[in-house]
């Protein structure tokens, strides 16, 4: 199935006009129309948009899977959005309670870590 059929399809399933998806997405009637009868195909900032807006990946809606529910479940979603807005410190206590880490499977305690973080920060010093 190609972009055009799979944005239409979900419109379509949301009993959702033209008018009212394109205002949504911030384009014209005429561009989703062009999208929906694959005249045009959407660049990536409006593929995002469409993702956003239908709940569905953009794999989904080029066709690369069939399996349209995002990826992430909604803690990883947040993880993500955390380290794009603010840089990750490791360091920080909260944030080592709230993520487990692991190596082969295994939770590292607390204080592995830490001295995890602390050996990295030896190792990049020796440079």
């Amino acid at each position: 199935m190609d972009i055009g059929t799979r944005i239409a399809h979900l419109r379509e399933q949301r009993g959702w006009t033209q008018e009212q998806t394109s205002q949504s997405l911030g384009i014209s009637r005429a561009a989703l129309s062009h999208y929906e009868k694959n005249r045009r195909e959407p660049d990536t900032e409006t593929l995002t948009k469409f993702a956003d807006l239908f709940n569905v990946t953009i794999d989904f809606l080029v066709g690369r899977t069939n399996k349209p529910e995002q990826a992430l479940d909604p803690q990883v979603r947040e993880f993500v959005e955390l380290t794009e807005q603010d840089p990750l410190e490791l360091s920080d206590d909260d944030l080592l309670k709230k993520f487990a880490l692991t190596v082969d499977g295994t939770e590292l305690t607390l204080d592995e870590a830490k001295r995890f973080i602390a050996f990295i920060r030896y190792e990049r010093s020796m440079r």
